[in-house]
Formats: C-alpha cells, sequence, structure tokens
C-alpha cells in the first residue's frame, strides 16, 4: 500500500512526495527508539513477591525496560535454559542448577554471584492445634499429608529431603510425602489444607496468611541455602540486563529482599 501510494504522490508531484516518505521513516525510527527492551528474567517461585515489588519500582526508574518473569522450581528453569528457551537473567534457589549452567557455559562468569540467603521452615495451617517442633514430629499419626518440593527440580524440596535424611526420616515417611512442582505449590496445600505440614522458606511463610511456622530447620541438617544470579550467555541485551543485575544488588532492591525475609549473601561467588 506504501508503495502505491508513494508512486501516485510522485507522478502529481515530485516535491510532495519526498515529504511524506521522509516523514514515514522518521516515525518509524521513533517508534523503534521508544519502544522499550525487553528483558526476561526466569527467578525461583519464592522470589515472585519480591521481584514483583522491585519489577514495580525498576520500571519507574527505567521506562526503557520492561521486565518479564518467568517464575519456576530453579530446576525447571535450568533446564528451559538448557533446551535454547529466551532468557536474558537466571535467579536460582540454588547453587546446583546454576553451577551445571556455569558448566554448559550458558551463564557469563563475569556476572554471577551468590546474592541472597533463606532459611527452610515447616509450616502448619494458621489454625493448626497440634504443636510440631522437630523434624522427628512428622511421625504423629495425626500428620497425615506432608508437602515437600520434588527433590531433583526443586532447590527446597532438596533441602527438605537433607534435613529428613539428617534425622533417619526420609525413608520412614515415604508414604505421607506430597511432591509439588515448586515451594509455593507446598504453601498452597498447607494453606487449602490439603496437607498438614509442608517445608517451604522463611520467605513463603512470611508472604502468607494462611500459615504459621511450626519451626526452623536446623542450618547443619541441609546445604546452604544461597540465592546465586547470573547473565544468560545468549542475551540479546548484554548492556541492559547488566544494568538490572547490577541494581539487584544495590540498598534499594536489597532492602526489598529483606523486608520479605531474605537476607543478603555474606560472599559472592
Amino acid at each position: 500500500m506504501l508503495s502505491a501510494c508513494s508512486s501516485t504522490t510522485t507522478t502529481s508531484s515530485t516535491d510532495n512526495s519526498t515529504t511524506p516518505t521522509t516523514t514515514s521513516t522518521e516515525n518509524s525510527a521513533t517508534a523503534t527508539q521508544d519502544a522499550p527492551v525487553q528483558l526476561t528474567i526466569s527467578a525461583a517461585a519464592s522470589l515472585t513477591d519480591s521481584l514483583q515489588e522491585i519489577q514495580t519500582l525498576y520500571q519507574q526508574q527505567h521506562p526503557n525496560v520492561s521486565l518479564t518473569f518467568n517464575f519456576a522450581a530453579s530446576g525447571t528453569l535450568q533446564k528451559q535454559i538448557e533446551q535454547g528457551a529466551p532468557a536474558d537473567l537466571f535467579f536460582s534457589a540454588g547453587s546446583k542448577q546454576m553451577d551445571a549452567l556455569l558448566s554448559a557455559k550458558l551463564i557469563d562468569t563475569a556476572h554471577e554471584k551468590d546474592l541472597l540467603a533463606n532459611q527452610l521452615v515447616l509450616v502448619v495451617p494458621k489454625d493448626n492445634s497440634f504443636s510440631l517442633t522437630s523434624p522427628k514430629d512428622l511421625t504423629n499419626e495425626n500428620i497425615k499429608k506432608i508437602a515437600v518440593g520434588t527433590p531433583e527440580s526443586v532447590p527446597a524440596g532438596m533441602y527438605a529431603k537433607q534435613t529428613l535424611e539428617s534425622a533417619n526420616l526420609w525413608d520412614s515417611l515415604q508414604s505421607k510425602l506430597v511432591l509439588t512442582k515448586d515451594v509455593k505449590q507446598v504453601l498452597s496445600y498447607v494453606e487449602t489444607g490439603n496437607a498438614e505440614a509442608g517445608f517451604v522458606y522463611k520467605t513463603d511463610a512470611m508472604d502468607s496468611d494462611g500459615v504459621k511456622v511450626a519451626f526452623t530447620t536446623k542450618a547443619d541438617s541441609h546445604d546452604p541455602i544461597l540465592y546465586p544470579a547470573g547473565i544468560v550467555s545468549a542475551t540479546t541485551h548484554p548492556q541492559e540486563v547488566a544494568d538490572f543485575y547490577d541494581y539487584l544488588q544495590t540498598d534499594e532492591a536489597q532492602a526489598i529482599f529483606v523486608k520479605h525475609g531474605f537476607v543478603k549473601a555474606s560472599s559472592g561467588s
């Protein structure tokens, strides 16, 4: 249609044909320049609430950038990146998943470090009346179902398995375990009464009105709970994602994470 219009205009007046063609090109260039850069952040499900708050703040300060979050279990996100799914930054709830991508050279080693730490807790429904003070209490008859993230893909599930193994309970509790796709599903099961207890992060428990913490697992019963972030090597927006990566380490962003129960990692990787 544009070609036809230009041809018709040229026939009637050479001067008139030049002006609309140039204006159209300039408008197209301006529209392209004004379109925000789209960044895809693949992040652990336990980061949902804090990153959504950061998203609003960051986009207000950087109107040229639009953040899209892909929240899921860290193991699921790892596999997606390995299979070529588009992502600019990976924010994991476990070092195992990040290390695998680093080994495969799918993460930029110059832009990867542990940003946060967390704690693993056992939660029960808010109106729960019985007392649970240690993993051994999960053998009680009134505990029928225990929600746990699938250990192979959900870091919180891996930490829960390690905790139960350290107490020699993993095998004996198999009939009670309900494996879930991510830590948010564990929380949902306990909130809705579909499980009497579940292992989640302290941050998840803080953001829920439907559960309460029965006890915090001992730090030496599982691997350190660290959250590494790294820029995906295949990103097509290296400067914009580097800016966001740096922002996640600022006092402003860290204050939001702390508000949701995280603590700053003691050292970077």
